[in-house]
């Protein structure tokens, strides 16, 4: 119980930092920032972290039941963390320095981690969904 406790803490501090995430992207496409040095790729994959945002506060009362949410988000951010680190050692290689690196690989990666590690089991996800509903008890 108190892993699930500390999961759904996680969750909240995770989808909230995602979702926030949405405000920047309104602000990207209100006032067409992503158009300045040709940056179109990132209005999309904030859209896409703040989508996961939604969904993994949606996630906190029923964290089983969530699973694949839950894992969906943990292996995309150790994925993206991944991919940052691949991309500052191509920039030390060439001679330059990425501007949020090594901050955000760290973030990315802790939060993988972390939600791999609070994870419920397959077990505790099959008893979640297989539990009646109130209408139907």
């Amino acid at each position: 119980m108190k892993r699930e406790r500390i999961l759904q803490v996680v969750l909240v501090i995770v989808g909230l930092i995602f979702s926030s995430l949405g405000y920047f992207l309104f602000q990207m496409l209100r006032h067409a920032g992503w158009m300045t040095g040709h940056n179109d790729v990132m209005p999309m994959f904030v859209s896409l972290y703040a989508t996961l945002g939604v969904f993994l506060l949606l996630a906190v009362k029923h964290p089983a039941k969530h699973r694949s949410v839950i894992a969906y988000a943990a292996w995309s951010s150790l994925a993206h963390a991944a991919t940052m680190t691949i991309m500052s050692l191509q920039a030390v290689a060439h001679g330059t320095h990425r501007q949020d690196s090594p901050q955000d690989i760290v973030m990315f990666a802790v939060i993988g981690v972390v939600l791999l590690v609070l994870l419920p089991t397959k077990e505790q996800a099959a008893a979640a969904v297989s539990e009646p509903r109130l209408a139907e008890r």
